[in-house]
């Protein structure tokens, strides 16, 4: 974080300061980083004591003065002899302090801001986008998925005076929370990607959905640009949202910044990309998977706008191979089986992405294996949309489909009824079955795909089997 004063971060989050019996004054400067989590803490670090669901950050607060912390914010005083500012609401006065060492940052550089939203594709668009723009000037860029009412906040309080761009993921669970991650950071670029099914239980459905996607571009300026998904019929209506200029990406020719010629194979995906001005580029795109196409044309388009040359854009894009781990992660190689952990997270459209790009990849007279657990937060639409899938991957051929946990069970019945599956579909209840399944049942040049919410826990059965095939 930017220096700054206890009086100053008090001033900025509406708080109260106590000093405690220590030799800090209302003028000591603070600059260390922000966090909730006190095993992060280092000497002068800034402890911000949230309260969760199942826990109370204020039990941590403690470990947090003995590991260092330089300030506590808490909502009700502790005894502790670290200087604290009492704040009515602690993750209120986290975005309140986020919102004002932006506005700092601004009015003393060139900072340009570029936010992300969409069901699927933010955390991958956004390290796309740190890939490219580190290469230009000093970048700061959500680490992992830290993208909600903490992890946007935290990410913007990592900035210094003289970051030049900042790539701020932006997600959501419900109507209102971009809007107010927006407001915070004020983008310059807002990027809607997709808008899917995905924590569509969430939402309250799909109209909800947009709703809250579109909350990126709506108070956008004139001065600043909206970067549409043209391909998708949710994204592109909101063109008529927002008074910023749009720029449009997608595979269609009526796209500003778009991708033809694709070639899909183990090693990526290659295709031409055309920006506006008619310069067009040929990528060789390591990350596996035609979907991730589109956030690589995301970022391609934001970098454009932001001044950089396409040529430096595309030589940034093929140093990347991996989007993040557990989201398309090759593995294996042993007997020339490849692991494909793509269990980091799932929804409908990311779970078909995975599956399609499973077919595409394999070699001729090979296998497929495809591991597939539960898609979770899909609330009323859960069942159709385990049905979906099932029929999905038989009708591409994967050669064996095994289905993991109760929550994906339907899944399985599906692709038994489709009635030409003769055992290529089995159901196991645990990870450490399936585990033992593929183990047994995969043979030299398989490629085996596992893919399922965070919540099912199979990335860690992807790094198992990636393991035992390297």
């Amino acid at each position: 974080m930017i220096a700054l004063s206890l009086d100053e971060i008090a001033a900025a989050v509406g708080g109260s300061l106590r000093l405690r019996s220590t030799d800090a004054t209302s003028a000591t400067l603070v600059d260390g980083t922000v966090t909730t989590d006190s095993r992060e803490i280092a000497p002068g670090d800034v402890f911000f004591a949230k309260r969760g669901e199942f826990d109370d950050g204020h039990r941590f607060a403690p470990a947090a003065a003995d590991q260092g912390a330089a300030l506590l914010v808490v909502e009700h005083e502790l005894d502790l002899e670290v200087p604290q500012i009492v704040v009515e609401d602690s993750v209120v006065a986290l975005g309140a302090l986020a919102t004002d060492v932006v506005a700092r940052v601004r009015a003393h550089g060139d900072l340009k801001i570029v936010g992300v939203t969409g069901s699927n594709g933010k955390t991958t668009t956004k390290n796309l986008l740190r890939a490219v723009l580190e290469h230009v000037g000093p970048t700061v860029a959500a680490r992992a998925s830290y993208n909600n009412e903490v992890g946007g906040p935290i990410t913007m309080l990592a900035l210094a005076h003289d970051t030049k761009f900042l790539v701020a993921e932006m997600g959501a669970s419900g109507v209102g929370e971009i809007a107010r991650l927006v407001r915070m950071a004020r983008p310059d670029i807002g990027i809607v990607l997709k808008v899917g099914l995905a924590h569509a239980g969430e939402f309250g459905g799909i109209e909800q959905t947009v709703r809250a996607k579109s909350e990126m571009v709506t108070d956008l300026l004139p001065t600043d640009v909206a970067v549409l998904n043209l391909d998708d019929p949710r994204v592109a209506p909101m063109a008529g949202l927002t008074e910023a200029r749009v720029v449009t990406f997608g595979l269609g020719s009526a796209a500003d910044v778009r991708a033809d010629d694709l070639v899909v194979h183990a090693r990526g995906t290659e295709f031409t990309v055309h920006v506006p001005g008619g310069e067009s580029a040929r990528v060789h795109f390591g990350v596996l998977g035609e979907h991730h196409v589109m956030n690589a044309l995301a970022a391609v388009a934001a970098s454009v706008e932001l001044g950089v040359a396409l040529a430096d854009v595309v030589a940034a894009l093929e140093q990347v191979t991996l989007a993040e781990r557990w989201r398309m992660q090759v593995m294996g190689g042993r007997d020339d089986v490849t692991v494909i952990n793509d269990a980091y997270n799932a929804s409908p459209d990311s779970m078909s992405a995975a599956i399609k790009t499973l077919a595409q990849v394999k070699a001729p007279g090979t296998r497929t294996i495809a591991v597939l657990g539960e898609m979770s937060e899909l609330g009323e639409f859960s069942g159709e949309e385990h049905d979906r899938i099932g029929l999905l991957a038989v009708r591409l051929g994967i050669s064996q489909l095994i289905v993991v946990g109760p929550g994906a069970r339907r899944l399985h019945i599906t692709a038994i009824n489709e009635g030409s599956w003769d055992g290529e579909s089995a159901y196991v209840e645990t990870a450490d079955e399936a585990y033992d399944l593929v183990v047994a049942s995969a043979q030299p040049g398989d490629t085996v795909l596992v893919k399922s919410s965070n919540s099912a826990g199979l990335r860690h059965l992807g790094d198992r089997l990636g393991e035992w095939f390297s």
